[in-house]
């Protein structure tokens, strides 16, 4: 029997998420999605940016509930789809995540389950709430300039390098997580720091920085467990910026466990910012992610837009 708080349940499925994961698992959890919820609309993707253009079909068919059952990417595609031009498509509708991806850094961020059995749970039982998520404007391969939303973590830098490098390795087909590992392997030992030139907010002029890495976080988590952005919160009506500054390569591996633990604060070659608003420019081709997904280059703009989505399932502190 469906809940009163959802009529129209709609189920997004990456069958490729984790190496085919989240297909095996659908079977599994399909079950107690439908005790839980109701009879859903099944809906799989079949090529890149696809999940965006079914939560937007979804939506618009009168969907008012829309799991994703992937990982972050799947996710991140979804937001699009839930929102244009910054704001809900269907200001009454939520959606809601089930992991089953390689790394599920949103899952970390907004308190949602690690069992999937129990994020479905979560769904029915936790009220929903409203969180922020973020605009950006990054440039393509091509030049072109797009609209990407976030709802978790973007980073430029290493962090962007790596994403690219795990789309293009010998193990990208078979593992999606061996592929990450090799290539943040790889990116460590090549990457070196790029010149940046950083605004916040609405600053006359930028600051030149010679960095590795600045990670911009609605959320707290990426890179699979990397806690790079600690203070921030999905309802802070902020973005936090971890920016990690040129360190010398033996430094910057020993400084690695610091990532983990939630203390990147103390490292003297990192600066925390909390701003509204962020762009950044560079001479240098440096590479940006925005929840994990390689989506182009420098110039590169971000923005929060506030309370902008509906989270059922996210067991968030306060």
């Amino acid at each position: 029997m469906s809940t009163p708080r959802f009529r129209n349940p709609c189920v997004i499925l990456n069958p490729r998420a984790a190496s085919g994961k989240a297909l095996r698992l659908w079977s599994n959890v399909r079950p107690i999605v439908e005790s839980t919820l109701g009879i859903v609309d099944v809906r799989f993707t079949e090529a890149p940016n696809h999940a965006a253009a079914l939560a937007e079909q979804a939506l618009h068919g009168g969907a008012d509930l829309i799991v994703v059952v992937g990982g972050d990417g799947t996710f991140n595609e979804v937001v699009n789809g839930y929102l244009s031009n910054g704001r809900p498509i269907n200001p009454d509708a939520s959606l809601a995540f089930c992991p089953a991806g390689t790394g599920s850094d949103f899952r970390r961020s907004a308190g949602i389950p690690r069992s999937p059995h129990d994020a479905v749970r979560a769904i029915a039982e936790v009220p929903v709430r409203k969180i922020d998520a973020c605009g950006s404007r990054v440039t393509t391969p091509a030049g072109d300039a797009i609209t990407r939303y976030f709802a978790n973590v973007a980073s430029f830098g290493i962090g962007g390098q790596v994403s690219v490098a795990a789309k293009q390795n010998f193990l990208t087909p078979l593992h999606g997580r061996a592929a990450f590992l090799w290539a943040t392997a790889r990116t460590l030992l090549r990457y070196r720091a790029r010149d940046v030139c950083l605004t916040l907010n609405d600053q006359e002029h930028g600051k030149s920085l010679r960095v590795m890495q600045v990670a911009l976080g609605n959320g707290a988590y990426h890179g699979g467990g990397m806690n790079v952005c600690p203070l921030a919160s999905l309802e802070s009506g902020s973005i936090d910026v971890t920016v990690i500054l040129e360190t010398g390569f033996l430094d910057f591996l020993r400084s690695i466990r610091l990532l983990y633990s939630g203390d990147i604060h103390s490292h003297p070659n990192c600066a925390h910012h909390r701003v509204q608003s962020l762009t950044a420019a560079s001479d240098d081709q440096v590479s940006v992610e925005v929840d994990g997904e390689a989506v182009g280059c420098l110039p590169f703009a971000a923005w929060v837009l506030p309370r902008a989505l509906s989270i059922a399932g996210a067991r968030l502190a306060g």
